[in-house]
């Protein structure tokens, strides 16, 4: 069977170094993925992800607009990650062989809704028109790839507590805070072709006040995964003082989705920690 190995930088806010790189440079993926706010507009860690030689997607998220309106920030970033960034748009990886698409750029959740920053760069697009082009750009990939939806923020419809994937935990009352467009979408595209896999940040795995951890994993009955990748901090250590580095872990195989963890890297990609989300049965 063909593997396809793909690893996945949650919610950067400005934590990547050389460490990630040896990491990276160890494990050999066959694809990275990114699902924004890499670092609050700042230029750095963009530059730093367009020396890799790994095949990459990335989209930026919200905080990646550095609180500017005008919209010069975001573009920066644009400019420098160039194809690397798919929002509402395809990027097929040869290799290793995938489809990724990208959903709306730099979105904030809580349905639809496009800051001043965004509305600059892109224009005032509408829930109808951002669905219909993550639609399209689904509909024009290799339908012999896998396809995994990209984006920041995940879809509405995932849940409305608190704790759910996109849920609101950091102002009362709970509810769904995920993007209706990118649910819209893959409604739409899954009348032509499955979706196995939609991937995002965002809401961070630690709930605020206490409320404890979100839950990262979802798989609804039509077969679409839906994972959380926003583990923040990602850097860390463990209780002998290890520096550990955070990546989700996604295995393909010939085309289906077999394994989804969270995996806690040290130097050389030891890896002393894994939270295994899904594994599929053997037949």
């Amino acid at each position: 069977m063909a593997t396809l190995r793909i690893v996945i930088a949650g919610d950067l806010h400005g934590q990547w170094d050389g460490l990630d790189e040896e990491v990276l440079a160890a494990l050999a993926p066959d694809a990275l993925l990114l699902v924004g706010d890499l670092s609050d507009g700042q230029q750095l860690i963009p530059k730093r992800l367009t020396r890799l030689s790994l095949p990459m997607a990335c989209i930026l998220g919200n905080h990646d607009t550095g609180r500017d309106a005008s919209g010069r920030t975001l573009q920066r970033q644009l400019d420098l990650l160039g194809d690397l960034h798919c929002g509402w748009g395809l990027r097929e990886l040869h290799p290793p062989g995938l489809a990724v698409v990208g959903a709306r750029p730099a979105s904030a959740g809580g349905g639809h809704y496009l800051n001043r920053a965004a509305e600059a760069v892109f224009g005032p697009v509408g829930l109808e028109e951002s669905a219909e082009r993550i639609h399209a750009a689904a509909l024009s990939a290799d339908p012999h790839l896998p396809l995994v939806v990209l984006a920041h923020s995940g879809p509405s419809g995932l849940g409305s507590g608190a704790a759910d994937p996109c849920g609101r935990d950091w102002k009362a009352p709970a509810c769904d805070w995920g993007d209706q467009d990118l649910a819209l979408a893959i409604d739409r595209i899954r009348r032509s072709r499955p979706v196995p896999l939609v991937v995002f940040g965002h809401m961070h795995h630690r709930l605020k006040r206490g409320q404890g951890e979100r839950q990262s994993f979802s798989r609804d009955r039509s077969g679409t995964t839906y994972l959380n990748t926003a583990f923040v901090p990602r850097h860390g250590e463990d209780p002998q003082g290890r520096a550990l580095r955070h990546f989700s872990w996604v295995e393909f195989e010939d085309g289906v989705l077999q394994e989804v963890s969270h995996r806690w890297f040290s130097h050389g990609g030891t890896l002393p920690y894994r939270q295994t989300l899904f594994r599929a049965e053997v037949a």
